[in-house]
Formats: C-alpha cells, sequence, structure tokens
C-alpha cells in the first residue's frame, strides 16, 4: 500500500463499503430461500479474503519499512493507520446512532 495512514485507512473503509453493498445486492434475491451447505462455505471464503485484503492495507507497509531497519517509522504508520481507522469506525458507529445513517 502506501506510506500514508489516511490512504490506507480510507482504502479499508472502502473495501468493507464495497463488501457490503455487492453482499445486500447478490443475498437481495435470495432472502425467502433456504440456506444450503454453500452458503457456510462463500462465508468462510468471504471472511478469509477479508483477513488477507485487511492484513495487505494494514501491514504491508509497515512491514517493508520494518525489514529495512526503520523501525520507528513502521510502528508510527501503522499505528496513525489504524488509529484513522478506527476514528472512521466511531464516527460511522456516532452516526448510526444517531440514525443519520
Amino acid at each position: 500500500m502506501t506510506k500514508s495512514p489516511l490512504i490506507n485507512a480510507l482504502s479499508a473503509s472502502a473495501y468493507i463499503i464495497i463488501g457490503v453493498v455487492t453482499m445486500i445486492f447478490v443475498t437481495q434475491p435470495l432472502k425467502n430461500k433456504p440456506d444450503t451447505l454453500f452458503a457456510p462455505i462463500i462465508f468462510l471464503s468471504l471472511l478469509t479474503l477479508s483477513v488477507a485484503v485487511m492484513a495487505f492495507l494494514f501491514f504491508y507497509q509497515p512491514v517493508m519499512l520494518f525489514i529495512d531497519g526503520k523501525k520507528k517509522e513502521a510502528v508510527n504508520l501503522f499505528v496513525k493507520t489504524v488509529g484513522i481507522f478506527a476514528a472512521f469506525t466511531i464516527l460511522a458507529l456516532i452516526l448510526f446512532y444517531f440514525r443519520v445513517i
């Protein structure tokens, strides 16, 4: 990813939004149908994909910096990225609580 914690956090948020919107549209026609064996398989596959994408967005650049010997910069980038993502999450929770979204 980038060395910008804001872009990394925005990318993670965008990935989540795209994933949720996609799941809503894909599952809409299936609401009145019973689950099959494929439901848990798809769920676990999506979970695995999401973990891999989030690991890339949050850890790739800090690990590269760490390997290059820039330990302080690596930790700083990771903490800032998580902090900004946490702020986005808290903002979403506040907006949801007050029924803005």
